[in-house]
């Protein structure tokens, strides 16, 4: 079951990783943007339904045996919709 965040929650979250992903990833992170880093590091960005979610993202990060670099909240709920949605459009 899905729950959306309280207005005092983040809507989503910026998570970085030590080390390059391809697009085809993207999927797999649940539509997360992919952002390749010139220090060889990747972010993955946008809209996170809970708690559950993120440490659903955390758990496939470590089952990649990739060095988890931050996580970041990040705006508020159609904040992070909106951005996920820019991005989707370049």
């Amino acid at each position: 079951m899905t729950t959306n965040p309280s207005p005092s929650e983040p809507g989503g979250y910026e998570l970085r990783v030590g080390r390059h992903l391809d697009d085809h990833w993207t999927e797999w992170f649940g539509n997360l943007a992919l952002t390749r880093e010139s220090d060889g590091t990747t972010t993955l960005r946008g809209p996170v339904a809970d708690q559950a979610a993120l440490h659903g993202l955390l758990i496939k990060v470590r089952d990649l045996g990739m060095t988890l670099i931050s996580v970041q909240p990040i705006g508020s709920p159609e904040a992070a919709l909106q951005q996920q949605r820019q991005g989707e459009e370049k």
